[in-house]
């Protein structure tokens, strides 16, 4: 297998972008989980900045959710007005670049470092989770509020979907998906009929990140949100798409260093309790939380099945592909939605 030279590449984004200063030195900070890689450059002054390359969706999409992030940053008011990292500006347009060769389509943006204050623990107390809820919900409100503002987003959750099911009818789809086609068929049949049901039409979409694990954002002492980044699975959607990794940072077992995607944080008391936090702020819908399993199954189909190959290193994509068919996709047909609705009074 051809090892990819990264910092070159790294080296090439720049010089397009500023060549007059030089580069020192590039070390590598992804987190060791996934494939994507992000990079702190140096250089001779002793100042650094954050590179972000990344070879999986399509660089039409990487460059729209970038213009979209950066004014997301630059929109969000007090006190939010800090928590998104500024991208690189070139000609009044976020700076991307582009590397193709043979063997590698890879894209790169460059960011201004972002500040980190406190991570919160690998598992929360009550207070933690009702402080959390709040400040989610009050991030959320600032989100929807500046989102008409925001560049228009091409990707959604019904485009994603079709794409995995003309993956599933092509040689590549074929050969690594050949035990379960039809299966995965019907579960993206089953979330474009229930998406089209619950919130196609009456639910507004706004800025989610998605991916909320506990080691990408920082928090103040008072537990409020200061800093949030990785921003691979943004996304214009429902605010609900963000609701799953709340409830896996919420969760009895707490941050863990083996995981997997099992549908249950969801229904623990844990979870109720911040979303009874976050109903207080921003109150949610009955379509909503009908649309919370929902919003599980276009994860487990659109990152672990279409996507899981290029994010997650191999031995992990294995893994949770296999655990998608025997435990995930069943996990959503006994998902008591009743208990949640009874919760928040809907």
């Amino acid at each position: 297998m051809r090892l990819v030279d990264y910092a070159t590449i790294i080296k090439k984004a720049w010089a397009e972008f500023d060549g007059s200063v030089p580069v020192t030195s590039i070390e590598d900070i992804s987190a060791r989980v996934s494939t994507n890689h992000v990079f702190k450059v140096r250089f001779d002054d002793g100042e650094h900045i954050i590179a972000k390359l990344s070879y999986f969706g399509n660089y039409e999409h990487f460059q729209e959710d970038h213009r979209i992030i950066h004014a997301l940053a630059n929109n969000l008011l007090y006190p939010f007005e800090n928590v998104l990292a500024k991208s690189f500006m070139r000609d009044g347009q976020v700076f991307t670049y582009r590397h193709r060769d043979a063997f590698i389509d890879a894209w790169v943006v460059f960011y201004n470092p972002i500040r980190i204050l406190l991570k919160l623990p690998r598992r929360l107390e009550e207070h933690h989770i009702q402080m959390l809820g709040g400040q989610v919900a009050r991030f959320h409100k600032a989100c929807s509020r500046v989102s008409p503002v925001l560049p228009k987003s091409s990707k959604t959750l019904r485009s994603d979907i079709w794409d995995l099911v003309d993956l599933l009818d092509t040689e590549v789809g074929q050969f690594e998906h050949r035990m379960h086609i039809n299966e995965l068929k019907r579960q993206c049949d089953l979330f474009l009929t229930n998406r089209q049901k619950l919130v196609a039409k009456t639910v507004e979409t706004m800025p989610v990140f998605v991916d909320w694990n506990i080691g990408n954002f920082s928090v103040t002492d008072n537990l409020e949100l200061y800093s949030r980044w990785d921003y691979d699975w943004f996304r214009i959607s429902y605010r609900v798409m963000d609701f799953y990794f709340f409830s896996r940072v919420v969760s009895n077992a707490g941050d863990r260093t083996v995981f997997s995607y099992v549908i249950g944080p969801m229904m623990e008391d844990r979870f109720l309790l911040f979303l009874k936090e976050y109903h207080k702020v921003f109150p949610l819908t009955e379509n909503e939380i009908r649309f919370l399993p929902e919003a599980y199954r276009f994860f487990i189909l659109n990152y672990v099945i279409k996507y899981g190959r290029y994010f997650f290193h191999r031995t992990y994509a294995t893994k949770l592909q296999r655990q998608a068919y025997q435990t995930y996709f069943p996990s959503i047909e006994t998902f008591d939605v009743e208990k949640i609705l009874r919760a928040l009074d809907l």
